[in-house]
């Protein structure tokens, strides 16, 4: 065990849920709250945009929504390398998510205010604030579990399910104070303009944001340990320790010094699994540019093509944002389950992004038929039920077990940085996101192509992977 590894008998290591290390819970509920925070601001603001300037909107064309959308969508991740890399050089995590939290509160509330000029500087504020916070509290996760820990998988799912809980209960709370003709009528008695009710959805993800810093200010000194060197259990004296092993350590230690110094900083064992990191890379990418229609395209389909009630009840278009997240915390708990109980026999990470892409495949083609069907008037909701449920699938086999492949594989200097680099992918994803929804049109055959062209090339994609899997696990050594 090397001095940088939690020991099994540290409260810290075992004392958290489902006897996961006790950091869990604390960057479990701050990142709760602040997928809050992110996807009820996200649920309505395509909408936002594309309502008339007398609903309370900007009144922007589709195409030039669409373009900021994935614009500010992508922006998120991209801000990951900086903040990643002002975390790895000066901060560390812990401060770089409390001051990411910060900005991020301030961008929500800015975005309260009824100006354009605040629309925009809000979106700012929260790029910067989530490249802090974003991909420094996954590096967290990830050092809470020693290597070869099989429960960091586990762990990662149930930090996923924390992200869904946020982002389940947002697009209620923020969809209904943004659409709901009920809250503007309540509005109309308090005196004031039911068209700004969009601006409430705004501060109500701001209030999240605070209420997940709270959490983080109480539990501060739990992450005190999270990274930091661990006395080793049962340590003995060095007169004691056998010299030839000694030895050993030394001489492998100067070979891999002698690698790095050839190689860049890094060895080539190194080197090889950041070429892993760089192929799972490319397919994230696709992933997301198709997964995140949720937020653009299917999102303006619900609104404008979708019937919007289901046995007698009306709900706002916003709220299939939440079906996602449900489905999630409904199925993340077996998907853990299903990697712990399976441990050493598993598929590999590389198996389970083929997984994501196949699943991510039947889910976009589902939007075939429900867009032919436009002809005819609004669909069943049921389309959009069911997309969202095989999306899920997906996303479970390949978001989460990315996080935790990347903390595998990065290298240890460089940890933070490699996160923040791997959230490019998704950010690069949903930039192309909002490129293609910009073809979103409301006539049904273009419909059948833009969705059907989806489809076709995540299948394509899926099927490649699946041939690329050995190569991908050779690269990637001993780490699965």
């Amino acid at each position: 065990m090397t001095a940088s590894q939690p020991v099994i008998n540290d409260p810290h290591y075992t004392g958290g849920m489902l006897g996961h290390p006790k950091g869990l819970n604390v960057l479990f509920f701050t990142e709760l709250w602040e997928r809050f925070s992110y996807y009820g601001m996200r649920a309505i603001l395509i909408l936002f945009m594309t309502a008339t300037v007398v609903q309370g909107g900007l009144g922007l064309p589709t195409e030039q929504a669409a373009v900021i959308y994935g614009a500010y969508t992508g922006s998120v991740y991209l801000a990951s390398i900086p903040g990643g890399l002002i975390a790895d050089r000066w901060l560390g995590p812990r401060k770089a998510i409390l001051i990411g939290g910060i900005i991020i509160a301030l961008g929500h509330f800015t975005m309260a205010l009824p100006m354009v000029f605040a629309f925009y500087a809000g979106l700012v504020l929260i790029v910067c604030g989530t490249g802090f916070l974003k991909p420094n509290i996954s590096t967290m996760v990830g050092k809470l579990y020693a290597p070869g820990d099989n429960r960091r998988d586990s762990g990662f799912s149930l930090f996923y399910m924390g992200i869904n809980i946020g982002a389940m209960l947002s697009p209620l709370v923020c969809g209904y104070l943004a659409q709901d003709p009920g809250f503007k009528v309540i509005l109309k008695g308090w005196g004031i303009a039911p068209e700004t009710c969009w601006h409430f959805g705004f501060v109500c993800a701001g209030v999240g944001m605070c209420i997940g810093l709270a959490h983080l200010l109480w539990h501060y000194k739990l992450l005190e340990h999270v990274g930091m060197p661990s006395k080793k259990s049962g340590e003995t004296n060095s007169s004691n320790q056998d010299t030839s092993s000694g030895t050993s350590e030394n001489a492998q230690e100067i070979d891999e010094e002698a690698d790095r110094f050839l190689h860049g900083g890094l060895t080539t064992d190194e080197w090889k699994k950041l070429g892993a990191i760089a192929a799972l890379f490319f397919f994230n990418v696709l992933f997301w540019s198709i997964f995140e229609q949720g937020g653009s395209s299917l999102n303006l389909f619900a609104d404008k093509f979708t019937n919007c009630s289901l046995f007698g009840f009306n709900f706002p278009s916003s709220w299939f944002q939440s079906l996602q997240p449900v489905y999630v915390i409904a199925l993340a708990p077996v998907f853990s389950y299903i990697w712990l109980k399976l441990g050493d026999k598993q598929p590999t990470s590389p198996a389970k992004f083929a997984f994501g892409l196949f699943f991510l495949a039947i889910g976009i083609a589902i939007m075939i038929p429900a867009s032919i069907l436009v002809a005819q008037g609004k669909v069943s909701p049921l389309f959009l039920i069911f997309v969202y449920l095989v999306e899920t699938m997906g996303e479970l086999c390949l978001s989460p077990i990315g996080l935790s492949t990347v903390t595998k594989l990065a290298p240890s200097k460089f940890q933070s940085l490699t996160m923040g680099a791997w959230f490019v992918s998704p950010s690069i994803g949903n930039f192309v996101a909002g490129i293609l929804s910009k073809d979103f049109k409301e006539d049904a055959s273009q419909l059948t192509m833009l969705f059907g062209k989806m489809a076709v090339a995540t299948l394509i994609a899926a099927v490649i992977l699946t041939l690329l899997v050995p190569r991908i696990k050779k690269l990637m050594g001993n780490v699965k």
